[in-house]
């Protein structure tokens, strides 16, 4: 931490307080004992990245969104997909890493839903694995059948 009044690259800390979403610190300068304050705050954001290579943030909603167009007019309760996106989001927010492939996870939404209920599965696969006809898509489901 460089010290905004000499520039010297020590300095100790003399106090530490949780500020809101962070933590503040009162520090000293071991050069010149100027006194300064720090505000630290950890940076939780991880993106998604495609398979074309672009980067956004991961959204929960988003992800919520997908899956309940999925099990639409399905017995499906709201709090079996909003316990498989806590799953999922545990998983990207707990991998530690900054970035994570769009790939890692759509499979595991896939492995999910195959779990709850094996239309809605079809429905996201549909979309997600880009069937894009009758013979992809029964392939598909011989596949989820066991028949493959």
């Amino acid at each position: 931490m460089k010290c905004p009044h000499c520039d010297h690259k020590r300095s100790r800390v003399i106090d530490t307080r949780e500020s809101g979403d962070g933590i503040r610190r009162r520090r000293q300068c071991t050069s010149c004992s100027q006194r300064f304050t720090t505000y630290e705050q950890i940076n939780t954001a991880v993106h998604i990245v495609k398979t074309d290579g672009r980067r956004e943030p991961f959204d929960r909603i988003k992800l919520l969104n997908g899956m309940r167009v999925a099990s639409a007019k399905r017995a499906i309760p709201v709090a079996r997909l909003e316990g498989l996106a806590d799953q999922i989001e545990e998983h990207v927010y707990g991998s530690g890493r900054a970035e994570i492939a769009s790939s890692i996870v759509g499979n595991m939404v896939l492995d999910g839903l195959k779990q709850i209920d094996p239309v809605a599965y079809i429905r996201f696969a549909t979309v997600y694995m880009d069937l894009r006809d009758l013979e992809s898509v029964r392939a598909e489901l011989d596949r989820l059948m066991g028949r493959a």
